[in-house]
């Protein structure tokens, strides 16, 4: 599997060499040079791993690091900087940096840190539970739980949604509305079976209920595809 790599430097020169060298070693690349949009791509769940350059013109790279870990970025970060001084590299880490790479650096050597680094990932995220709609189960290791056609579809929904909450009114809207009858608590009770079926087994995630905003999944959410 090619690893998407997102690398922050606001010299394109270094940039693009970076970004070259990495492809060899079957990275797929992608650059950027500004502090808010990398932030943004930090946080957005494409990349797999980060380089971020401690100096952004006029921002801090720590700052950015700081901040997509306060945003809940997992991705391993490893930082680059000329400043070889303990401070920096302990600011940098403290940050939430995973390494700290000094210039001038080996370029095996930077691969072999983001690979080290890579790996560490791979072993601490949490595995996801699959849920497959063709027989409305869902599935992590030996556990099972079968939902009903309706606690399916809420489900989905719920996924489709991601982290935003969706209103009570939302969710009655797209399931019930249609059928011409009932009222937007029949909404409070199909949650409540599917957090009953949750509880019977950890799998990985719960639905959380956001006073005034609706419901949204929390966790990590399950992957829906075959069994």
């Amino acid at each position: 599997m090619t690893l998407r790599l997102l690398i922050v430097d606001d010299d394109p020169g270094i940039a693009s060499a970076l970004a070259r060298g990495m492809t060899l070693h079957g990275y797929e690349s992608e650059t950027e040079n500004r502090a808010d949009r990398a932030l943004d791509r930090l946080t957005d769940g494409d990349f797999d791993a980060a380089i971020v350059d401690v100096m952004l013109g006029q921002d801090s790279g720590i700052d950015v690091v700081r901040s997509a870990r306060a945003k809940g970025a997992m991705l391993p970060i490893l930082m680059l900087s000329a400043l070889s001084d303990v401070e920096h590299r302990a600011e940098g880490l403290e940050a939430g940096a995973d390494d700290y790479v000094v210039k001038p650096f080996d370029f095996a050597e930077l691969v072999a840190r983001l690979r080290v680094q890579a790996r560490r990932a791979e072993t601490r995220r949490p595995r996801a539970a699959r849920f497959t709609p063709a027989d409305r189960t869902l599935r992590l290791a030996d556990a099972e739980a079968v939902l009903t056609e309706r606690e399916s579809e809420l489900l989905l929904l719920l996924l489709e949604a991601g982290a935003e909450p969706l209103p009570r009114g939302a969710i009655f809207d797209a399931l019930w509305a249609a059928e011409g009858s009932g009222a937007e608590n029949v909404v409070d009770v199909y949650i409540g079976y599917i957090r009953k079926k949750l509880a019977a087994a950890d799998f990985g995630f719960s639905i959380r209920t956001l006073r005034n905003r609706g419901f949204c999944l929390e966790g990590t959410p399950p992957e829906v595809g075959d069994a």
